[in-house]
């Protein structure tokens, strides 16, 4: 059976605990000497990166290729000390979100060519990797991957089981259904990696500094930092916190309470096993998901590490409460093969061989994790040239295309693509010690569950952020986890299968949502709207600074537009509504999931421009209730005495008004399309109003609905959203956004002029609007396009449309595949379905409807 080797499987010594990655898998890192420290020191710097793991020399290194002069990296220790020197190595073009695919992509890329470049041997193996399907649900996932792969460069396919034993002879087939097979992916040594990218970072000027502990980080009033080591002071324009594990101290320097844990992760490596001695060629990396584990050769050996339950897996405690030991590095942790027992059964089981094999290393070391598995990385909202590349739970992989992305942002002010997910603003206060611990074991367990679209994750739930709703409709609804907060996703319906089932075909939310659909267009529906994002923004530069941040004029008092915010590039970094409430005073409202994305926007310019103004986060103070559909006017009616005919309080109108007595903010505004409005008023107050609006409403049918149905509503009404139609990497032209956007407004708004060269130009695509005529499966967002065989685009959202009883979907496609009437194909769970360009809208606003009928009657309709 399978069984330990020479060594104790606890607390066996690794070269005195102490050694290089060598001591532990025997890898190429050998022909790599150290590479001397440097003697040099410097005052001053550009940018100073705190941190010498992978991630923090990859900045190094491509913030000096790029030319950038006085890059300086201090490190505590000593190159690789913390998580990278033990790492598995493992390397991949797969991920199942988006954005991070094109950093998993760059990494590979860059370890391709970095030995040739620096002359440093990286011990680069690329013999591919296939995940493995054992249930008909992991086969679907596969087909749901395919689709949001086709449109990117990685190359990625579904291989049947004849094919995975060709590639992998020591599997065990018996219940092999299919693969999923990556060429390219493979390992690489951690330590020499790193080693490479600082011979390359010297080549090109960087300091890289070490040993050189901070001891303290002092911002100064120019934006500017004092560095203090033991070696002395340095004076930095900005700093990056790179410091793995011991980012949570370097980041208490300056009073931020980083969200991360340290957990433990083992590994095992066995010693020779003839049968993988005897192979022709290196096997592919193997990922059994159900197992919750990857395997991989080493040398004529194989080396295995698993993923345990959140119950099982273990986190370094001790260090959350009491920090890092100081002098911690280059060390292990006792090693527990109790702990992954079960993995080790379900990998004997699947590779035989293993069962005779000797175990010659248990390597158990610390990584860190964030509460959602991924890192952060960017600036970081409230502190100025502060920036992280922090939380790698998976450093190795995303260490070359991260450094590669900030290093772009950094010089060029902007980032150079999509990557809101790694945005370290997606926390805030409410991220407790507590509720991090929480995700962070639920993260590690969940490492290979089924990813489903719509997913939602339970552990440390609900946080302290919740809306003044939240008791009264926890039990009528299956929630949504939206930034800290719990909102409704869709509401029970009586007799119905409830609570959350997750699929990658319609389920159980399908029916009620129509319901709740029809509610809104035929009677009227209430929402919990309070995640929005809320800043107040007041002073005597206010009209100025708004003037320049956004693209759209600013509307006049007591009314309220949607406006974007552009890159110096002319993409769309945010979109916002903006009420103008009072002379000079404003109230800006922004998704849940980018209020400080967008915070940290506006008050850097605000800063930058030397702007008078007084900006304040109001979030958390208030709560939100949206009221929508043809009798949404006649329940309000009869709670205030405010006249809200069309008339008087038209679209886009805001006001201050009661209703029963409670002080709202009322703007006349739906994401439906619907008549409505939404309600701001004080958090404490939600409640109350709730059951006024409810009570006032039962005569018209009132009820709930949640955001599901706000999303088809939307879609329908061809309106776009920030994240999925338009965002870092598409520009406002192309997305369809021409009428916010007013080129020839006096202001020089941040992105015109790149805007007006866009235009000029002409577009390459085209934001459309798709009809899909499918079976049990509706688009989501980003799957394939094809047009003549070839992936030719990607849808950005999609959902059922229950008005026509098709789905819908918006995508983006070529210029000239984007006229009314084009067919096209959408890619859904491994089959293609025809999708027609529609005239958008679907279904026409509340607001044109009023003014068509004003104009024409019913037939203008």
């Amino acid at each position: 059976m399978f069984r330990p080797g020479a060594l104790r499987l606890r607390g066996f010594p690794l070269r005195g605990s102490r050694g290089r990655l060598l001591s532990v898998c025997g890898r190429e890192g050998e022909e790599n000497p150290p590479l001397p420290a440097e003697r040099r020191w410097k005052d001053r710097a550009e940018t100073v990166i705190i941190g010498g793991g992978c991630v923090g020399v990859s900045l190094a290194y491509h913030l000096a290729k790029a030319g950038m002069k006085d890059v300086v990296l201090l490190e505590k220790s000593e190159l690789t000390a913390g998580s990278t020197w033990h790492a598995a190595g493992l390397t991949t073009y797969f991920h199942p979100g988006i954005n991070l695919k094109k950093i998993h992509y760059d990494s590979i890329k860059l370890y391709e060519k970095l030995e040739k470049e620096t002359g440093q041997v990286v011990g680069f193996h690329q013999p591919g990797s296939i995940r493995i399907a054992t249930t008909p649900v992991r086969v679907d996932e596969f087909k749901y991957q395919m689709t949001r792969t086709g449109w990117h460069a990685t190359e990625q396919y579904i291989i049947e089981p004849e094919k995975i034993q060709e590639m992998f002879p020591l599997l065990n087939m018996n219940k092999i259904l299919a693969g999923l097979y990556n060429p390219g992916d493979g390992h690489i040594d951690p330590y020499s990696l790193t080693m490479a990218l600082a011979a390359g970072a010297r080549k090109y000027g960087a300091l890289l500094k070490y040993p050189a502990p901070v001891t303290s980080l002092k911002p100064k009033s120019d934006g500017t930092w004092d560095v203090e080591t033991p070696q002395g002071s340095m004076r930095a324009n900005r700093i990056v916190n790179a410091a793995g594990f011991w980012a949570h101290e370097v980041g208490k320097m300056i009073g931020l309470e980083h969200p991360l844990v340290p957990v433990q992760h083992q590994y095992v490596v066995t010693s020779t096993i003839p049968e993988v001695k005897a192979l022709k060629r290196e096997l592919p990396v193997l990922r059994d998901l159900e197992g919750s584990y990857y395997l991989r050769q080493e040398r004529d050996g194989l080396l295995f590490g698993p993923y345990e339950s959140q119950e099982k897996m273990k986190v370094q405690d001790s260090w959350v409460t009491n920090g890092v030991p100081p002098g911690f590095g280059k060390e292990l942790f006792e090693s527990d093969l109790d702990r992954i027992m079960e993995h080790v059964e379900a990998a004997m089981e699947m590779v035989p061989v293993l069962k005779k094999a000797d175990i010659i290393n248990i390597v158990n070391g610390p990584i860190t994790y964030s509460p959602d598995i991924l890192p952060m990385v960017g600036p970081h909202q409230g502190v100025r040239n502060y920036w992280v590349a922090i939380g790698f739970g998976y450093g190795i992989i995303h260490a070359g295309g991260v450094g590669k992305y900030l290093s772009d942002w950094i010089l060029h002010g902007e980032p150079p693509f999509d990557l809101i997910e790694l945005d370290p603003n997606r926390y805030g206060k409410w991220t407790t010690t507590q509720y991090t611990e929480a995700k962070a074991r639920e993260s590690y367990g969940f490492n290979n569950i089924v990813g489903y679209p719509k997913e939602e994750r339970f552990a440390g739930r609900p946080t302290q952020r919740v809306s003044g709703l939240y008791k009264t409709l926890e039990s009528k609804c299956s929630m949504g986890f939206h930034a800290g907060w719990e909102q409704p996703h869709w509401f029970y319906q009586p007799g119905q299968d409830t609570g959350y089932r997750p699929s990658f075909r319609r389920t159980n939310w399908f029916d009620p949502v129509g319901s709740e659909y029809k509610q809104v267009m035929q009677r009227v529906g209430v929402i919990d709207l309070s995640p929005f994002g809320k800043f107040n923004i007041k002073g005597q530069d206010s009209i100025r600074l708004l003037d320049h941040l956004f693209a759209n004029v600013i509307p006049k008092v007591g009314f309220t537009n949607i406006s974007h915010m552009l890159t110096p590039k002319g993409q769309v970094y945010a979109e916002l509504t903006v009420s103008h409430q009072s002379p000079g005073e404003f109230l800006l409202i922004t998704g849940s999931g980018s209020e400080l994305h967008d915070l940290r926007w506006i008050e850097e310019e605000a800063v930058k421009g030397g702007y008078d103004v007084e900006i304040k986060n109001i979030t958390d103070e208030l709560g939100v209730l949206g009221v929508a559909g043809p009798h949404a006017r006649k329940v309000l009616q009869k709670l205030t005495s405010e006249d809200l005919s069309d008339d008087v309080f038209k679209f886009l109108q805001t006001k201050s008004l009661k209703v029963s007595n409670i002080p709202v903010t009322a703007i006349r505004i739906s994401y439906t399309g619907e008549l409505g409005w939404e309600l701001y008023h004080r958090r404490e107050d939600s409640a109350a109003l709730y059951d006024v609006i409810m009570n006032a409403g039962q005569k018209e049918g009132i009820d709930n609905f949640g955001t599901y149905a706000m999303n088809a509503l939307r879609l329908e009404k061809a309106f776009r959203a920030w994240g999925s139609e338009m965002n870092c990497d598409t520009n406002p032209l192309e997305a369809g956004l021409e009428y916010f956007v007013k080129l020839n407004k006096p202001a020089d708004f941040i992105g015109k002029q790149a805007l007006k060269q866009i235009k000029a130009k002409g577009l390459k695509r085209r934001l459309v609007c798709l009809t899909l005529a499918t079976d049990d499966v509706d688009p989501e967002g980003n799957e394939s396009v094809w047009y003549g065989g070839k992936v030719v685009g990607n849808t950005t959202s999609g959902s059922y449309s229950y008005s026509i009883q098709k789905s819908l979907a918006f995508a983006y496609v070529p210029v000239e595949l984007s006229k009314v009437g084009q067919q096209v194909e959408v890619e859904l769970l491994g089959k293609n379905y025809s999708a027609t360009v529609i005239q958008e809208p679907l279904v026409l606003t509340e607001p044109i409807r009023n003014q068509l009928q004003k104009k024409g009657g019913k037939d203008k309709i």
